[in-house]
């Protein structure tokens, strides 16, 4: 039985929402490509650093953009899983992808651990319970012997892919870099286009409906947690190969400070935002550090002309602007 013309073009809507759309097909088709030829353009290092710290965004958004929920304390996820993958690159002699692996799942771990208690909590209360944990890991960092204290751990071997590839030369670390940023960033879109990331969305617009409709709002929120804190935890990880070091600085409370910013620039909610806030942040740092500790003021001035110009961060202006999310 042959279909009418509306029944084909209500059809159309629903075949597109059901896999990923075509403007997000084509941007993540480009974005691959500029990353591939990327290191052939700039130090391979800084597009590095700026795959990790785009992968720690999305990772913080899919908790605060699509979750709702504010923590000030994902430095302890990135940081106490750069301590665990650094340990186990040079004590353990592991080989850099279960190294990466090991630094991953201590930070599941510790998102599970912190994320059953913060979730009892709402709200400002929330967020000051996620930075008091931080903290706590901060000066545990400090004083444990394995994380060298102030010295942090330095002189990270790279080691051998699988124990086939030499990671030592940069372009090699560079695209092992890129398929597990990438392969990350696409595993959120994934999550928060299935029925579970409706859910999430549910909760965050009104969480008292969504208990009414009988969904188990605690179990979802602490699923959501770990989730974020364990990609966070990859981005730390795949930083301490990158740098050959894990410090301090990774699990300072200044680090949950800068992945906030990265967000709420690109935009919050958004799935490209984040990327685009942390490309922006960490250009600004390597570009601008001649300038010393006027570094800081410099960020915190474009960061208060992005919130005054761009309200829904740069990302969501430019999508309410073409009305199609992004």
């Amino acid at each position: 039985m042959e279909k009418t013309a509306a029944e084909t073009n209500h059809a159309a809507p629903v075949a597109e929402q059901a896999g990923m759309p075509g403007l997000h097909k084509a941007i993540f088709a480009v974005l691959l490509a500029f990353l591939v030829v990327l290191p052939f353009l700039v130090y391979p290092v800084f597009a590095m650093k700026v795959m990790c710290f785009a992968l720690f965004a999305a990772a913080f958004n899919l908790l605060l953009g699509f979750g709702g929920l504010l923590s000030f304390g994902h430095a302890a996820y990135f940081g106490g899983a750069s301590y665990v993958a650094a340990h186990a690159a040079k004590v353990w002699g592991l080989t850099p992808e279960l190294a990466v692996l090991c630094g991953t799942a201590a930070a599941a771990v510790l998102g599970l651990a912190i994320g059953a208690l913060a979730i009892r909590r709402q709200g400002i209360y929330f967020a000051m319970v996620t930075l008091a944990f931080a903290q706590m890991v901060y000066f545990f960092s400090l004083q444990v012997p394995f994380t060298g204290g102030e010295d942090g751990i330095q002189s990270v071997p790279r080691g051998d892919l699988f124990g086939l590839i030499p990671l030592e030369d940069n372009v090699a670390l560079y695209f092992f870099v890129l398929a597990v940023t990438f392969g990350g960033i696409l595993f959120l879109y994934r999550i928060v286009h299935s029925p579970f990331g409706q859910v999430l969305k549910a909760i965050r617009e009104n969480e008292p409906r969504a208990i009414s409709l009988g969904y188990n709002v605690n179990r979802y929120k602490l699923m959501v947690f770990v989730l974020s804190a364990t990609f966070a935890g990859l981005a730390g990880a795949l930083k301490s190969q990158v740098f050959q070091l894990s410090s301090l600085t990774d699990v300072h409370w200044a680090m949950s400070g800068e992945v906030v910013l990265m967000t709420l620039l690109g935009g919050m909610g958004t799935i490209f935002g984040p990327l685009v806030g942390a490309a922006i942040i960490v250009t600004m740092q390597n570009y601008l550090a001649t300038f010393g500790a006027w570094v800081t003021i410099i960020q915190g001035v474009i960061f208060v002309i992005g919130v005054l110009l761009f309200r829904e961060g740069i990302v969501g202006v430019i999508s309410r602007w073409i009305k199609r999310p992004l």
